[in-house]
């Protein structure tokens, strides 16, 4: 019943700049924690930002400084903004939210499909 789906992923030349978008849509009560993970060839899942219901925002270290996420609670949605790529950014890119289908139920996890991005020359 609850579909996230990403956009804005593609190729960008090292030092550029993605925008990546995520919707949620269905069945929702209310989203708390909103999240952006990757998974580059070969290697684990990671987190890479997440930011809470109440607006405060994690960032893994290897991005601080040069991503931003943001949420817009009116149009279920959240946003990575991604400046001074580096080819090492290159990974499928996943957005995660905790969501609440009804009042009187917990929030669970729901994923994307992931968008990919690749940063190259």
């Amino acid at each position: 019943q609850v579909q996230l789906v990403e956009s804005g992923g593609g190729l960008v030349q090292p030092g550029g700049s993605l925008r990546l978008s995520c919707a949620a849509s269905g069945s929702i009560f209310d989203i708390i924690g909103m999240s952006w993970y990757r998974q580059a060839r070969g290697k684990q899942r990671g987190l890479v930002a997440s930011i809470s219901d109440g607006g405060s925002t994690y960032y893994t270290d290897s991005v601080k400084g040069r991503f931003t996420i943001s949420r817009d609670n009116a149009k279920n949605t959240v946003t990575l903004q991604m400046n001074s790529l580096k080819p090492e950014d290159t990974a499928v890119y996943y957005c995660g939210a905790g969501i609440r289908t009804d009042s009187r139920t917990s929030a669970r996890d729901y994923w994307g499909q992931g968008t990919q991005v690749t940063v190259s020359s």
